[in-house]
């Protein structure tokens, strides 16, 4: 087939040879010169010099100043919406910059993308923990149709699979799709921008697909999801609002807005964790599935 436009794009702050090792694992692939391939990252205000860095190593690379308080979903959202503006793509590949690509992980999606011979399409890439060699982030099914319970979905060796929602850690959206259903919102600052997208897509009749094998490492840096009973509770109440803590608005407008029939419970689990969190480590951590 014909080459493919596609814009990468990641969002970075602060963390300049993780982001220089990403540039690098994408950059050496044979599909990044076989098809017209753009490159955009946002800096976020970094300090350390990373643009600087990136100037002088990948001087292709376009780099979109932040304001310095996008977080992650408002950065991917503005340097989203800036590679529109620039050209009419085919193909939009969203990244982390602490991904790792693996070798031919580009052209492996695109191939994967042009077997499923139709548009408005999401793919799902799964990666892996370079430390422990599982998967760290992916594709998922929900356990139930209208309830907030999801199960990480496994690639398979030589097939497709389809999922419900997935992580945007390595998501390749097609042009179809964004023209269906935009980009991210702008409901969300820092975490489920990708959940609420992919859900979206999926509500929509797009499909999302988890292709066979894996495509680059990175580590499941998401740990707890809420403080330990030993921090004081005025910090633990800070970190229930926090954009990057618990992000209690946010989190509870994803769940109206996907699980309306969960509400409550995700209400009362959210400060339960934040009130007594030894009572949910010691009773109910177990079910807490996503």
């Amino acid at each position: 087939m014909a080459p493919h436009r596609i814009a990468v794009m990641a969002s970075c702050y602060n963390r300049k040879q993780t982001t220089l090792r990403f540039l690098q694992s994408l950059t050496v692939q044979p599909a990044f010169a076989n098809n017209e391939t753009d490159v955009y990252l946002l800096d976020d205000g970094s300090t350390d010099g990373t643009a600087a860095a990136i100037a002088e190593k990948f001087p292709f690379v376009k780099v979109v100043p932040g304001s310095g308080a996008l977080f992650w979903a408002g950065g991917m959202r503005t340097v989203w919406q800036h590679a529109r503006a620039q050209k009419d793509y085919d193909l939009f590949l969203l990244c982390n910059d602490d991904v790792v690509l693996f070798e031919n992980a580009l052209g492996d999606l695109v191939a994967q993308y042009e077997r499923v011979n139709k548009t408005g399409v999401i793919l799902v890439g799964s990666t892996l923990s370079e430390q422990s060699g599982k998967l760290s982030y992916g594709g998922f099914i929900l356990r139930k149709p209208g309830h907030c319970k999801y199960d990480p979905v496994l690639p398979d060796e030589q097939e497709l699979v389809r999922c419900h929602l997935g992580n945007g850690n390595i998501l390749m959206v097609d042009r179809a799709t964004v023209q269906k259903i935009g980009i991210f919102t702008e409901a969300y600052t820092h975490y489920f921008a990708d959940f609420d997208y992919t859900l979206r897509a999926s509500q929509s009749g797009i499909d999302i697909l988890v292709p066979p094998g894996y495509y680059g490492y990175c580590e499941d840096d998401h740990g707890n999801k809420w403080l330990p009973g030993s921090i004081p509770l005025k910090e633990r109440i800070r970190y229930l609002y926090s954009p990057k803590g618990m992000a209690f608005s946010e989190h509870l407008l994803y769940i109206k807005k996907h699980f309306p029939g969960d509400y409550f419970s995700e209400w009362s689990k959210l400060w339960l964790q934040t009130l007594f969190p030894i009572v949910w480590d010691t009773f109910k951590r177990g079910d807490d599935a996503y």
